[in-house]
């Protein structure tokens, strides 16, 4: 077992903060960006509702655990917007909605007559947030999750990316874009169309391997012997310590002598703590790294 990072009742609220009580958001996203974007409103004390195809939402069939947390708190309503029907029930929600929440092509969206001129001119105080792949003209381009993070270089050799960052990041960047729609109606006293491109998202996140941080020659990327994944006995050992106390203090564990390498890059510095990581047990690590206050997590084979 790895150790458990004791929570103190200053990192704690005693009340949860509702920065979007009484906002009223309507949502048309599927999948996963705009549901995990309308789950954080839902958190931040938005009023939600979604309305999804005949179909369902396809999370729905392939992932029904992820949907279930993703629609908690949220009303599903189930319309077609191709017919008739289905218009006068969008056009019932959009005159009690504050945000609308969509992730269609704009194509699409002028198809349904539901683009931004369309929606501004009959809903002044209307926002909406509009999640696509990429902006301008590239919001037309098919893409997803996997392409966004290769344009931005977040994908190494064959391997597939750990989590989908780019959509989760633009989930975020959603929900934040629902509370400048807020202020700014505030402000101005009319809606606002904020376009949220994943692939924006993605770069967002592959700012510090652009600056050179997450690069093998850059400190937590590779360089750094004390920020670093290593085999132990019976597992891995993530070690994170970076700054110069916690590189001093895992050099005193390893008996390296820090000041004949204080950047700790050298090929012997990593040996020498490689070695001291392979001789000792998860649950020794996680042991040694409370006694010495040492940024460890330990991890299975």
């Amino acid at each position: 077992m790895s150790k458990k990072h004791p929570t103190t009742r200053s990192n704690t609220l005693s009340k949860p903060i509702a920065p979007l009580k009484g906002v009223r958001i309507l949502s048309l996203a599927l999948n996963l960006p705009g549901p995990a974007a309308l789950m954080r409103c839902v958190a931040m004390g938005a009023t939600c509702r979604k309305i999804e195809p005949p179909s369902g939402d396809p999370m729905g069939h392939y992932m029904p655990p992820a949907y279930a947390q993703l629609t908690a708190g949220v009303k599903v309503i189930t319309a077609d917007l191709k017919t008739e029907a289905g218009q006068e029930r969008i056009h019932k929600e959009l005159a009690r909605t504050d945000v609308l929440l969509t992730s269609f092509r704009p194509s699409a969206m002028a198809k349904l007559g539901l683009d931004w001129k369309t929606l501004h001119k009959r809903y002044p105080r209307l926002s909406q947030v509009a999640i696509v792949g990429a902006p301008g003209a590239g919001a037309e381009i098919p893409g997803h999750d996997l392409t966004y993070l290769a344009e931005n270089g977040l994908v190494n050799g064959l391997e597939l990316p750990a989590t989908l960052f780019a959509d989760m990041g633009g989930s975020l960047m959603a929900s934040e874009a629902v509370l400048q729609a807020t202020l700014e109606r505030a402000r101005k006293g009319k809606g606002v169309f904020i376009e949220v491109p994943l692939a924006t998202a993605a770069g967002y996140l592959a700012l510090p391997r652009q600056w050179g941080l997450t690069l093998p020659s850059g400190s937590v990327g590779g360089a750094h012997a004390g920020y670093q994944v290593y085999p132990c006995k019976d597992g891995r050992a993530a070690v994170a310590a970076l700054e110069p106390h916690f590189a001093a203090a895992l050099c005193k564990l390893a008996a390296v002598k820090i000041k004949a390498d204080p950047s700790l890059a050298k090929p012997a510095t990593r040996k020498a703590i490689a070695a001291f990581f392979a001789a000792h047990t998860r649950k020794q690590l996680d042991a040694l790294a409370i006694e010495h206050d040492l940024p460890i997590h330990t991890l299975p084979r």
